[in-house]
């Protein structure tokens, strides 16, 4: 009996994926092949890995068995891989990275020449989704979350930390005058999100010592248009220094009420499923930017390859 390795690949996706049609779409593969291959091996094997249950596939009790020694060979095909082009001293194959709009405008995409002056055979697939997303549905090796992390299933670095501060435009400030107290914040335009509604909630506390939720006068799903939103004078708004710095530094945006807003510090993660091990890839890519990050924010997007 020999084991193929591609058998084994489609295991795993169909675990993971939950069913054949998912598995087929994550490897990009008729869902013809997906049924012939893991019928091959069920049959090389002698038993039953998986049975089709109403809404998606489950493993039986030899399935449980098997599962971990089949992840373990093909993450051991995979580093020995990388390794050979290592020791060749290039990495080379896919790298898919998926980070908020706003994060992979502002720092990944000006980062990006170094690292690929470090691995030019890299072939990077960049992706940009405003929610929380799942990886192995998206196909995603490596996702940048920024707050508190939930997803108990994934592995994750911390990269950083960015402060949150409440900004507007000189012209705004000019126009309606500047907010001097929390009281005040009701009277002016507000540019908040349409979702997730935490994000509403601002660093200023009440009277009674609670965060203060606002009520938006103008809403955007998207950070990036809400801050294009505040440089044209249209509101005030509660954004990361990593997408705002360069805006304060050249005047662009003003700080407001900086002496009421908590210090709030926000986590920056790179995330990827625990039942891989780092590929250098991947390795490579949460490196560089945790090395990036250990500069103020203002000088992520200039961090000068060695």
């Amino acid at each position: 009996m020999k084991l193929a390795l591609d058998e084994l690949t489609v295991f795993l996706a169909v675990v993971d994926t939950g069913s054949l049609t998912a598995a087929a779409e994550h490897l990009g593969q008729p869902v013809s092949t997906i049924s012939r291959l893991l019928a091959r091996l069920e049959e090389k094997l002698h038993t039953t890995l998986l049975r089709r249950t109403t809404r998606r596939m489950d493993l039986t009790d030899e399935g449980c068995e098997f599962l971990k020694d089949a992840r373990n060979i093909v993450e051991s095909v995979r580093i020995a891989e990388d390794r050979m082009m290592e020791r060749r001293g290039q990495l080379a194959g896919p790298l898919r990275v998926d980070a908020v709009t706003p994060f992979m405008l502002h720092v990944m995409v000006p980062l990006m020449p170094g690292y690929r002056t470090l691995h030019p055979k890299v072939e990077l697939s960049l992706s940009s989704n405003e929610g929380f997303i799942d990886l192995l549905e998206r196909r995603v090796d490596l996702a940048i979350r920024i707050g508190d992390l939930k997803d108990s299933t994934l592995y994750s670095r911390l990269l950083g930390h960015t402060r949150i501060r409440l900004l507007a435009s000189p012209a705004y400030l000019r126009q309606y005058g500047v907010p001097h107290e929390v009281g005040d914040l009701p009277r002016h335009e507000l540019l908040g999100f349409s979702e997730p509604e935490i994000l509403n909630q601002w660093p200023l506390l009440h009277p009674d010592g609670k965060l203060v939720q606002i009520a938006p006068t103008m809403t955007s799903p998207s950070g990036e248009t809400l801050r294009q939103l505040a440089l044209q004078g249209m509101g005030i708004i509660c954004m990361s220094d990593f997408m705002t710095a360069v805006d304060v530094e050249q005047g662009r945006l003003v700080e407001v009420l900086p002496q009421l807003v908590q210090h709030k510090l926000k986590p920056i993660h790179a995330v990827y499923y625990q039942h891989s091990t780092v590929s250098a890839r991947i390795a490579s890519m949460v490196n560089y930017l945790a090395e990036a990050m250990r500069a103020p924010e203002a000088a992520w997007p200039t961090l000068k390859t060695r």
